[in-house]
């Protein structure tokens, strides 16, 4: 049960709403929260529960045990174990089978296993469950002492399927008290709207292009392929920022505030700026936990592209059991370093327009790993791209896109700048009725298009 599905709008939402909206108190509304969470997570995996709840109660223990140790050194080994403990569950449930698959390649000996399917949200509720150990070891804050509310902040099902990464600090004061009235329900109903039309009037219809045109390398043209990795930038940003936009919408329904996950990336003047602006759950998790107790870049020149290249081959397989995202996450580090010790003046004194055109390119790049599984298709797909396999330089097929989808493209572009927002937070504040009124439409164009269209699942669901 996704929320671009009928079922979530219109059947567990509503009830849900009704019941958590109908409880006295903030204690009541957790059992429902916590209730409805247990739901939604139940419709698509039922057994998956069982580890969901398993990881609450271990890290709600593991953080009393933190904070109640004497001795630093105590401390210091729950932590550890506690990390230990979450990384062993995901990595048996997202990595085993990779591993051994990589075995298997390696010495051409066939090793038998299970292919075993990954629990939804693992990886998000994982790297969760680990910020607050590590954070009630810095004694950022006291560990919860009651096993409802920590279960209110780690199966929150908002933000389970595909993050944000809410970190305890960011919400400590919501789980304690929440203020809920109609003007936060109607905004968090904005934010949920947006996302839901960004996902399915759009991401979605653009996703077909580049699904037609990556099955089509090698016989397309070389424009036809970058219409169609330009069609995969726009849809991976719109379906991911969508999803955001939504667990947010709903967040503040509940009286949750979450941190934005995304700031108009694709304007970013350079990559390190990118990824301060794309997933930045994410990147602040990799910079906190991993790259600054590493030493960050206040090492010697060695040690800092140790410390870039680690962080970024382990951000690619993150995103999934597959040599094509630790590619993905290595050609990222590079990046960086390149940028850090040799574009650096460029990208602070040169022109605005090409540092912009810099990055972008750099991330269309970049998606091609991400985007496609084997390194055979990774190799056709820049053969057309640079000409080398393409069948012409341009196409009918290109015009044919291009035509049909002219407007996609366009309001694509544009929901990756401000301007449609800011278009609509000044119509919100001069003809409230006006701008509650295109909510009203975009929302039943989502319904149309839903009800048409078969269910497709969020990208980042399956990481």
């Amino acid at each position: 049960m996704g929320f671009s599905s009928i079922v979530f709008i219109f059947t567990f939402l509503p009830i849900f709403l009704w019941l958590y909206y109908l409880m006295p108190g903030d204690r009541s509304r957790d059992i429902v929260l916590v209730a409805g969470s247990f739901i939604f997570y139940a419709f698509g995996e039922p057994v998956y529960l069982i580890l969901l709840i398993f990881s609450a109660f271990f890290n709600y223990f593991m953080g009393l045990d933190i904070d109640k140790a004497q001795y630093d050194d105590v401390a210091k080994r729950h932590l550890i174990f506690g990390v230990i403990i979450n990384l062993l569950i995901l990595c048996f449930f997202k990595y085993w089978g990779f591993f051994l698959d990589t075995i298997s390649g390696i010495t051409g000996i066939s090793i038998a296993h299970p292919v075993l399917s990954l629990p939804i949200g693992l990886s998000f509720y994982t790297f969760k469950n680990i910020s607050y150990l590590a954070d009630v070891y810095s004694q950022k804050f006291q560990a919860q002492e009651s096993f409802l509310t920590y279960l209110v902040y780690s199966t929150m099902f908002p933000h389970m399927a595909a993050g944000p990464i809410v970190r305890y600090g960011d919400i400590e004061e919501a789980l304690y008290s929440r203020h809920i009235d109609i003007g936060r329900i109607g905004l968090g109903a904005e934010y949920f709207i947006k996302g839901l039309a960004k996902k399915v009037l759009l991401a979605d219809n653009l996703g077909l292009i580049f699904s037609a045109v990556s099955s089509s390398v090698p016989s397309v043209s070389m424009l036809t392929a970058w219409l169609g990795l330009g069609a995969y930038t726009l849809q991976i940003y719109l379906d991911f920022s969508g999803y955001s936009d939504m667990a947010i919408g709903l967040g503040k329904m509940l009286g949750f505030d979450f941190l934005k996950n995304f700031d108009y990336p694709y304007l970013s003047v350079s990559v390190s700026e990118f990824w301060r602006r794309w997933h930045i759950s994410l990147g602040s998790f990799f910079r906190d936990y991993v790259y600054i107790p590493l030493g960050g870049n206040r090492v010697s020149p060695p040690a800092h592209v140790r410390n870039i290249l680690i962080v970024w081959a382990l951000t690619g397989l993150w995103h999934g059991a597959s040599w094509n995202f630790v590619l993905w996450g290595v050609y990222y580090g590079i990046l960086l370093l390149v940028e850090k010790y040799a574009l650096n003046r460029f990208i602070s004194e040169g022109p605005l327009i090409a540092c912009r055109i810099y990055t972008v390119l750099s991330v269309m790049i970049g998606w091609v790993f991400f985007s496609l599984p084997s390194f055979g298709a990774i190799g056709r797909y820049f053969s057309a791209l640079f000409g080398f396999g393409a069948s012409s330089f341009a196409d009918m097929t290109f015009l044919y896109y291009l035509k049909t989808g002219f407007v996609l493209f366009a309001l694509g572009i544009l929901c990756c700048t401000p301007f449609l927002q800011d278009r609509f937070k000044m119509l919100m504040r001069r003809r409230r009725a006006v701008a509650i009124a295109i909510d009203l439409v975009l929302l039943v164009l989502c319904i149309a298009f839903m009800v048409y269209n078969s269910y497709t699942p969020f990208l980042y669901q399956q990481f």
